[in-house]
């Protein structure tokens, strides 16, 4: 990735033709999924020397399950058809999402660009997509992985019955990682150190966690709290995910979900190209 001769910057940080790297660098080629390879490989090994991220973004949701299974003690499941583990075990995916993802990525960003690493990497040949794929693509990884497992521990483990529509499931899934890494690069922008990532982060982080049935299922609150609710960021992923796993929701619902989902997205990318920061802030 790196070139053998020393490339021209312009004042947004590219290289002289606005593209990287300049036209007369030499080197041996290289291809995005090589590229990609690097960035990722090096965002890894920064990433498990966190061990603080790796705690949150690990520990954190599994010891969530008890949590969010307390929490449901009070709560009337009747309407929902699911037990209170079921429920749990659907939250604590959202967990991982939001802890392993969001919050990690929130914080990885920041970082990167406080220390110019996001700033001299665009005067290589890796494009603005390939940096913010490259330093996600770890935290994506591991996320999506740690929900296999979850969801393969409750099946085995804790008598949560077998996803009953499995592709759904994935989508809603992958849904959901794309999403809250585009959200992580948003946030960052508007986060000055990474010690303050951790309050940047938390409003999305509460309003999840209290209207995206992360907790409590929507369908314990009234009609016009459940409607409002629908329209959260992780509202559409969750019910994606609820509905691959646990089955219980209409083809129409899930419809919804996934035209909410996606909508998210294409507005976080969008928030992406216009806010995201390749410099410092300071």
């Amino acid at each position: 990735m790196n070139t053998t001769t020393t490339t021209r910057t312009g004042a947004d940080g590219r290289g002289a033709d606005g593209k990287g790297a300049s036209p007369g660098a030499t080197g041996p080629a290289s291809t995005p999924a090589s590229r990609l390879k690097a960035l990722a490989r090096a965002e890894y090994t920064l990433l498990t020397r966190n061990r603080t991220a790796l705690f949150a973004g690990l520990l954190v949701p599994v010891a969530m399950i008890g949590s969010i299974k307390v929490s449901l003690a009070q709560v009337d499941l009747g309407k929902t058809g699911l037990s209170s583990m079921e429920v749990a075990m659907v939250g604590s995916i959202g967990m991982v999402l939001v802890m392993a993802v969001y919050a990690n990525l929130t914080s990885a960003y920041t970082a990167r660009r406080e220390d110019l690493v996001l700033k001299r990497l665009r005067t290589v040949e890796a494009t603005d997509l390939e940096i913010l794929t490259g330093t996600a693509l770890p935290a994506v990884a591991l996320a999506f992985v740690q929900s296999l497992v979850m969801i393969t521990g409750g099946v085995v483990l804790l008598d949560v019955r077998a996803p009953q529509q499995p592709l759904l499931l994935i989508a809603g899934l992958l849904a959901g990682l794309a999403l809250l890494a585009t959200l992580g690069a948003v946030t960052s922008a508007f986060t000055r150190t990474v010690e303050s990532a951790q309050i940047t982060s938390m409003p999305l982080f509460l309003v999840s966690v209290v209207g995206s049935g992360l907790f409590v299922p929507l369908e314990v609150f009234p009609d016009r709290v459940a409607a409002v609710c629908e329209l959260l960021p992780m509202t559409g992923v969750m019910t994606l995910i609820r509905a691959g796993w646990l089955g219980g929701v209409e083809s129409g619902d899930a419809l919804r979900a996934g035209l909410t989902a996606l909508v998210w997205i294409a507005l976080a990318l969008f928030a992406v190209r216009k806010w995201f920061r390749w410099g410092p802030r300071r």
